[in-house]
């Protein structure tokens, strides 16, 4: 098994030189789906511990998964957006079980029972009738989702353990406030200004603030840094996305994140560090972080208490994420547990100024969760996050 967060699992497609049995598991998405499927991974390494576990997914995610600890081997996957991949480059032997964390209709369910594994987990769908899994639900936590399905199959799986090691790297700004602007769909992106007026006033206040952007965001992260008065290498990233390493380390070692429904925020849940999230246009009882004083999550349904009231793919932001005000932000981020500018945080070092020991992430062990974003339908199209 790889060490957690330092060498990546081998993702050359060859997986005839493992002599174990092998586990498959289809999660051929973004960084947040990654994180959220991180209990059901954990649940699949306790119970089939002599395994050898393979996740199919993307080339991009070989770091994160082998930061999470649980993944032994990325088979690299391509697919347009969230589809489902059309074929893996699987040789050898058949898997000895396989996973379909990744949908819950034929497309997924087909792919993997092309490779005749001994034994198929995944939920039942009237096209694959020969699967008897359990019912899918639409109104459901994705952490939940996934720990139920192999819960049914009789793996104990507790939705709660969502920790990963913190890098094994010094942060590029330990004890930063990081201020994440970006998202995939414009529905999903708070304005700009608005969060140039958060990272300005906490600038002012005494914090020290990055803005991060993924793959070709630097535009709007850059503007965000020059409306608060922040110099350009405050940004960090936006041609590519950040290193995962660094991004980790970032993240384990920072006062907090400010995000919207993004992989960002899931990253930060799974280092147990505090983070304020704007939901819109879905509920975030669907892919929110557990309940818990350390995260934050700002929704205003305004009496729409349906989990997907708005089109989480809308180009233009969604009115619920609008209803959230530049101070409401600032409050949450001011009631987050922590030190103060320039109090000394025994956890994670000094709070702010240059010369900081970083130290490591503290791990949430919240209450079962309670919020977040969801799938958009009952087969294996959902909603989109941006691949952080």
């Amino acid at each position: 098994m790889s060490t957690p967060g330092r060498t990546a699992p081998r993702d050359d497609g060859d997986p005839t030189a493992a002599p174990r049995p092998r586990v498959l598991v289809l999660r051929a998405l973004g960084l947040g789906d990654l994180l959220t499927a991180v209990p059901a991974l954990r649940a699949l390494r306790r119970h089939l511990p002599g395994h050898e576990l393979v996740l199919a997914g993307p080339r991009r995610l070989s770091a994160a998964a082998a930061a999470t600890g649980l993944v032994d081997r990325l088979l690299p996957t391509t697919a347009a957006g969230r589809d489902v991949p059309a074929e893996l480059a699987w040789s050898g032997p058949a898997p000895d079980v396989a996973v379909d964390l990744h949908g819950s209709g034929p497309p997924s369910h087909l792919l993997l029972q092309r490779l005749r594994p001994g034994r198929l987990l995944a939920y039942a769908h009237s096209g694959t009738p020969g699967i008897r899994g359990p019912v899918w639900r639409e109104d459901e936590h994705e952490r939940d989702r996934w720990c139920r399905l192999l819960a049914w199959y009789g793996i104990a799986a507790d939705p709660r353990e969502v920790e990963i090691p913190p890098a094994p790297v010094p942060s590029p700004a330990p004890g930063a406030v990081v201020v994440h602007p970006g998202a995939d769909a414009g529905a999903r992106r708070w304005p700009p200004e608005r969060f140039a007026a958060v990272a300005a006033e906490l600038r002012r206040s005494g914090h020290d603030v990055v803005v991060t952007a993924g793959a070709d965001e630097g535009p709007l992260a850059h503007r965000v840094a020059r409306e608060a008065g922040l110099p350009p290498e405050a940004v960090l990233g936006g041609r590519d996305d950040i290193p995962f390493e660094r991004l980790a380390a970032l993240v384990g070692q920072a006062r907090c994140v400010v995000v919207g429904d993004t992989g960002l925020a899931h990253l930060a849940t799974a280092l147990g560090t505090p983070s304020v999230v704007l939901f819109g246009p879905v509920a975030p009882r669907l892919w929110g972080p557990p309940a818990s004083a350390r995260h934050r999550v700002l929704w205003h349904a305004g009496g729409d208490e349906s989990p997907r009231p708005g089109d989480a793919h809308g180009r233009l932001p969604d009115e619920r994420l609008l209803r959230i005000g530049v101070g409401e932000v600032l409050d949450a981020v001011r009631g987050l547990p922590g030190p103060e500018p320039g109090e000394l945080d025994p956890a994670r070092g000094p709070a702010t100024g240059p010369g900081r020991t970083p130290g490591g992430p503290r791990v949430s062990h919240g209450a079962p969760p309670a919020a977040g974003r969801g799938r958009s339908d009952g087969a294996d199209q959902t909603a989109a996050i941006r691949r952080r």
